[in-house]
């Protein structure tokens, strides 16, 4: 998911360099559509904040592969502002997106993992589900809530044959979280690519790491 830009298309190109079949997920066909013909990949439009739309997405790619080997939750959206001064909207959203978002397609897919077990689970999540900040409440809350839930369905999938691995970033640069302008010259070298993510994504899928 999160499957037309940034982490999650440095994904798709390691998984496709790799000979897998992805079917990348995103809200948006202008991204999305050119990426998955690059690629030869399948492509499905979906918020995954909205877990009708989850749910009706998930039944289509089911429908054409009954057993799925990986799922990778990658779709984010940035979260900046406090919680005083930033609309309910706004909180209502990063949370649906960062985190009920994993979860409704854990659900959804489900199904389709278990009937390809042993398979694996990939949540990204960030290293702001380890700290906070006043000033990303929103982000790091949701980010927060999506570390806990990568935890505790760890220990609940072992028994159903999913592996699960949790990647926290840094500062990555991506489309959607622009980091080198924030910072000075000295300080951008703490900013990685999406590819080196890549790399981290499929080495614990690889080695069987839990948390990277």
């Amino acid at each position: 998911t999160g499957g037309s830009s940034g982490i999650g298309a440095a994904v798709a190109r390691a998984l496709r360099r790799k000979g897998w079949d992805c079917v990348l997920v995103a809200r948006g066909e202008e991204r999305l559509r050119p990426l998955a013909e690059e690629l030869s990949a399948e492509w499905e439009l979906c918020d995954v904040g909205d877990r009708d739309a989850v749910e009706r997405t998930a039944a289509a790619v089911v429908e054409r592969h009954p057993a799925i080997s990986l799922l990778v939750n990658n779709a984010g959206i940035p979260g900046r502002g406090s919680f005083l001064r930033s609309t309910p909207e706004r909180i209502e959203e990063v949370a649906r997106t960062n985190y009920l978002g994993g979860v409704w397609c854990l659900r959804a897919f489900l199904p389709a993992l278990e009937a390809a077990a042993p398979s694996d689970l990939v949540n990204i999540v960030s290293v702001a589900g380890t700290v906070t900040a006043g000033a990303g409440g929103p982000y790091t809350a949701s980010k927060h809530a999506q570390l806990a839930f990568s935890r505790s369905v760890a220990a609940e999938l072992k028994p159903r044959g999913v592996r699960v691995h949790t990647i926290l970033p840094g500062f990555v640069e991506t489309e959607g979280f622009p980091q080198r302008t924030r910072f000075g010259p000295r300080l951008s070298t703490l900013v990685v690519e999406p590819g080196l993510v890549a790399e981290r994504v499929l080495a614990a899928v690889d080695r069987n790491r839990g948390e990277v």
